[in-house]
């Protein structure tokens, strides 16, 4: 019994959005009972590209094309500030292909090994503080560089030119920020000749076309140019001959959690009482809703859960990705890089106070820019 409840405190704990969204899921059972309609509750199209996209990008990861890519470019910086600047443009870029979690677990440990050589421990908070903002920012202007953005995408059938329009204004200027925040904080630059990283062998090229290959039939089908299950079924059945151990990259649980909230806000919405009343706050003051509700359960499952309630979907795309800014669990890949800084932690680096505090800053622009724009 005490092992059995050892579990469970380690599956929530790890887990705590896939187990609250299941229970919340199980509890929406007694007011809507199971019936035919549960089919078309969950968004098939999404698991697929989703599921497709951590399978391709789990698939280049194994091979080291990321780590070979980071050494390559960072190897001959020496400079303090160029290196933070350097990081958090990188973050932000990458992010818009590879999705803010996979920019974050390929950056930050060469961003720990490339600013030890520094010595500062306050540059090091500041600069993984504006790599986990960059990543959340730059995520935001594609539909596969957050799994809100592909989820809303297809929910609200944008256009690729119209999501890019929505979120230009916001990647542009958060783009402006990051560098302005990058010299604000990096005042003065320091110069080590032992800055470079360990150098990683070159991807194997057959793989690597491959995977690409794969990878460019994802954009397709996040363009609507291919059907959905031709997608799933090719990048499956390739990655199983070439490497079966990369299914062990996709994050399943995610995958479950979508599936859990696709049946709970297909329940709330056959249940009048809250279907009208949550439909009548959502679509008066959409964007500051998301905002909000991001801070307490993440922006995923609140663009999710919101969804359900309003029909405007430019604003909820607005708010849930500007809602990535702000506490540390707005955006769950902020977590990504405060596991890694925990291991090397430090007494007084007050890096949960200085995150909050730029997230907020950050946050604060942004909104004023919807307010102004929007």
């Amino acid at each position: 019994m005490t092992g059995m409840k050892e579990r469970i405190m380690q599956l929530v704990k790890k887990d705590t959005i896939l187990v609250v969204s299941g229970l919340l899921m199980l509890l929406s059972l007694f007011f809507v009972v199971p019936d035919k309609e549960y089919v078309h509750y969950v968004n098939y199209r999404v698991l697929a590209i989703l599921f497709s996209l951590m399978l391709v990008v789990g698939a280049l990861d194994r091979i080291g094309t990321f780590r070979y890519l980071t050494s390559r470019l960072l190897g001959r910086i020496h400079s303090e500030r160029s290196i933070s600047l350097f990081l958090t443009l990188l973050a932000f870029f990458l992010s818009m292909l590879l999705t803010n979690d996979v920019a974050l677990v390929t950056l930050v440990p060469f961003a720990l090994l490339l600013l030890s050589a520094f010595g500062d421990r306050r540059r090091t908070v500041y600069t993984l503080i504006l790599m986990t903002v960059g990543a959340n920012l730059g995520s935001m202007l594609t539909p596969i560089g957050n799994p809100q953005n592909l989820y809303l995408y297809t929910e609200y059938h944008f256009s690729l030119s119209g999501f890019f329009r929505l979120m230009l204004p916001y990647s542009l200027t958060a783009l402006i920020l990051l560098i302005l925040a990058v010299f604000l904080l990096n005042r003065t630059d320091q110069h080590e000749d032992t800055a470079v990283v360990s150098k990683h062998p070159r991807p194997e090229p057959g793989r690597l076309t491959a995977y690409l290959f794969l990878f460019t039939l994802c954009l397709f089908t996040v363009a609507g140019a291919l059907p959905y299950w031709i997608m799933l079924a090719a990048v499956s059945l390739f990655v199983f001959l070439l490497d079966r151990g990369a299914f062990r990259k996709v994050d399943y649980s995610l995958l479950l959690t979508f599936v859990f909230f696709f049946i709970l806000i297909g329940n709330l919405g056959r249940i009048p009482a809250i279907r009208d009343t949550l439909t009548g706050i959502v679509d008066r003051h959409t964007v500051p809703t998301a905002v909000l509700s991001s801070q307490v359960i993440s922006n995923v499952p609140a663009a999710m859960l919101l969804s359900a309630f309003t029909g405007r979907g430019s604003d909820l795309v607005i708010g849930a990705n500007l809602g990535g800014l702000g506490t540390l669990i707005a955006s769950m890949a902020s977590l990504i890089t405060y596991k890694f800084h925990a291991r090397e932690k430090q007494p007084g680096d007050r890096y949960l106070l200085r995150f909050t505090i730029i997230n907020l800053l950050f946050l604060a622009v942004l909104f004023g820019l919807f307010l102004l724009i929007g």
